[in-house]
């Protein structure tokens, strides 16, 4: 598990869970970017749009902590 800070969320990453469907870098590719390093950059986007998108994982494997 890894976690992306943004403000006062961040973004949990779980790999195992991944199925890679690329709904993350198709709906938000400023923010998440499988080949950047770290390849989720919170800092290009608001926290209500990566709240918005990690909603719309299809595996569970992005989430928010609060």
């Amino acid at each position: 598990m890894k976690t992306y800070p943004k403000e006062d969320i961040k973004v949990m990453w779980e790999p195992e869970k991944c199925t890679h469907s690329a709904k993350c870098a198709l709906g938000l590719p400023k923010v998440f970017k499988p080949k950047g390093k770290p390849w989720i950059q919170t800092e290009n986007a608001s926290k209500h749009e990566i709240i918005n998108q990690v909603s719309k994982c299809p595996s569970g494997a992005l989430s928010i902590i609060r």
